[in-house]
């Protein structure tokens, strides 16, 4: 297999690469093309339609060209910019399903991105029967791997420390190899999977295509790129940095199911709502969402691409009458939308980028009205919600799920409003006379009649619902200064502390002292030659915990200590198996009370000589 020397993969020196990078800015498309533009194949044009996706991202339009035509690619952008379909459409339509070997690699810092990866990849390739895509972690059996290696696979998908381990076995062939894809790279360099990372793309094909994605350029990145890539296309999807200051900007921690129940409550309790924009990713999801709105019993229409100019005119203007109060649209269906009746957008579905964001709640808060934004965020894009508050430079408040209780309150006080609004407006004697009459004829209070009514008036909307509880995730975790060392530490050997680079203030560690992280035990040390690097990346990719939430950690002669959240059991029982140094972790609680550890005995400065070695017993002769 041909490896990549110092100057290079195809013999390219820095100086070279340098004078040939051509960078691409690129913006917010205000007319994207569609993905039919992209000269993709009809299987995968298929796939996308089948999903209802309309256009492509910025990233994805800027960097599907230039891996169709095989040209290395240096992407700079924000995670949640739709950089896996940016590199998985064009290497699908690159493969040759008749061969079944590996011709493209991903390598992701974490088995969760490694799962979505593959994932992604099987999505696309809905419609090309016999396609095979394979994820690589740790974690998982090995035998379980080696099989479905030995069946072959078009793509595999993996992260650093399992890949090389295929690569050392000789069970992962990559001469087929025609693309590699980083993904993350400053994630993985965060994670200390840099020096893995140079091995992988060291011992790879060097005549193998190179796209490298990373949401930052430190240094080291720029290393691999000047090193490992030619000629390659930059690509930087340029981030909006401001928002208006009149939108008031909120998120809530979504579940999936809980979404619509949630979004339902949200849209009841809200003050000064007047009317809404929903934003969802796809066709399909504005036509099931406004259904399941309306079925509700909300004024909601769907607003998306495939809708004639006509139609789509006829619900702006029901919106601007007032005859509707929820639009749900599609990114480029609610482009140019100025209606001053919306006071509110909701991101139903995290938008691919910032721009996307900012266009987004652009749509309300104009001309310097009031307005509100709420976005919608699964656990696993938390991280785009950072990205999203450093590009706009403003703080998005968290928002609490209203109760029922509260939805009650609301909907009562609107009934209220409702009987007052009519006895000043609507002539009521021909009723008052009915009542009397009732009171007469049935010995009944007007209390009792009025209740009656009430509750058959309500019955389709009850003023008190019965709605389910939905579970209210944790919050946010804040960061804090790490404190200075706490005195129990163990005694006896001095630690060796992890070098770590400066935080910035969004980064900044949870902390022991203040109960955010506890004191775990792993059965590896110095005596194995662990270091901190390999064990926050055995933690971090098979046990799911981000780096971030990884405090210090001590490496002691036999065992090692390392500060982690309270780990449930099931994270716990699959840490327990994870190897570093080819020894199982045996993670538990470490005990504060426990003696501290003996001093580990100091090595000999010298060699001892091969006459020091006792002479095996002589064998007697034969007489």
């Amino acid at each position: 297999m041909p490896v990549c020397d110092n100057h290079g993969p195809r013999g390219k020196t820095a100086a070279n690469l340098a004078a040939t990078r051509r960078t691409t800015m690129t913006d917010f498309p205000d007319s994207p093309v569609s993905f039919g533009a992209l000269q993709l194949p009809p299987a995968l044009l298929s796939a996308l339609a089948d999903v209802g996706y309309e256009t492509p991202s910025p990233i994805q339009a800027a960097c599907i060209p230039i891996i169709l035509d095989g040209r290395d690619l240096l992407g700079e952008a924000q995670t949640g910019t739709g950089k896996t379909a940016a590199f998985a459409l064009p290497i699908l339509a690159r493969l040759d399903l008749a061969l079944k070997k590996p011709q493209a690699l991903l390598l992701a810092p974490t088995r969760e991105l490694a799962l979505q990866g593959a994932g992604a990849f099987q999505k696309h390739a809905k419609h090309m029967p016999g396609f095979h895509v394979l994820p690589l972690y740790g974690g998982q059996s090995m035998v379980i791997q080696l099989r479905a290696l030995s069946r072959g696979a078009h793509v595999i998908v993996g992260t650093p420390g399992r890949v090389m381990d295929h690569l050392e076995r000789k069970s992962l062939n990559l001469d087929a190899l025609q693309t590699l894809v980083l993904d993350e790279a400053d994630e993985m360099l965060r994670m200390g999977f840099i020096d893995d990372v140079e091995w992988i793309l060291g011992n790879t094909p060097a005549t193998r295509q190179t796209a490298l994605f990373s949401a930052t350029m430190p240094e080291p990145i720029r290393r691999i790129t000047k090193r490992y890539q030619r000629d390659p296309e930059q690509i930087k999807i340029k981030a909006a940095t401001a928002t208006v200051s009149t939108i008031r900007q909120r998120y809530w921690i979504a579940r999936g199911a809980d979404k619509l129940d949630a979004l339902t409550r949200m849209l009841e309790v809200e003050e000064d709502f007047d009317a809404a924009l929903i934003f969802v990713r796809t066709k399909l999801a504005t036509v099931d969402l406004a259904e399941k709105l309306e079925a509700r019993g909300l004024e909601a229409a769907a607003l998306n691409g495939d809708m004639t100019q006509g139609l789509r005119e006829q619900v702006i203007e029901r919106l601007k009458s007032g005859s509707l109060d929820i639009v749900v649209a599609t990114d480029v269906a609610a482009r140019g939308i100025d209606v001053p009746r919306v006071s509110h957008v909701i991101n139903y579905d995290i938008p691919y980028d910032t721009e996307a964001y900012i266009h987004r709640i652009g749509r309300t808060g104009r001309a310097g009205r009031a307005g509100t934004a709420i976005l919608f965020v699964a656990p696993r894009e938390q991280r785009m919600l950072k990205v999203i508050e450093q590009a706009t430079r403003q703080k998005i408040e968290p928002i609490s799920l209203p109760t029922a209780g509260e939805v009650a309150d609301r909907r009562v006080a609107q009934f209220q409003q409702q009987i007052l609004e009519t006895l000043g407006n609507e002539n009521l004697d021909f009723f008052y006379d009915v009542i009397r009459r009732m009171e007469g004829e049935q010995n009944l209070a007007t209390r009792q009649i009025a209740a009656a009514l009430a509750f058959l008036a309500t019955r389709e909307r009850p003023l008190k619902p019965d709605l389910p509880d939905i579970p209210v995730p944790p919050p946010r975790p804040e960061f804090t200064e790490r404190p200075a060392r706490e005195s129990s530490e163990p005694r006896g050997e001095k630690p060796v502390r992890e070098r770590r680079p400066a935080t910035t203030d969004s980064e900044k560690k949870p902390t022991l002292a203040e109960g955010d992280l506890k004191r775990y035990r792993i059965e590896v040390g110095r005596n194995l030659g662990a270091t901190p690097k390999e064990i926050v990346g055995a933690i971090a990719n098979e046990g799911g915990i981000a780096g971030k939430f990884i405090g210090q950690i001590h490496l002691f002669a036999d065992f090692s200590t390392v500060e982690l959240p309270e780990l449930p059991p099931d994270v716990l029982a699959t840490l327990k198996k994870t190897r570093v140094k080819q020894t199982p972790l045996n993670i538990r609680l470490f005990d504060m009370d426990a003696p501290a550890p003996r001093k580990a005995p100091a090595k000999p400065k010298f060699d001892k000589p091969k006459f020091d070695k006792p002479a095996a017993p002589r064998k007697p002769r034969k007489p």
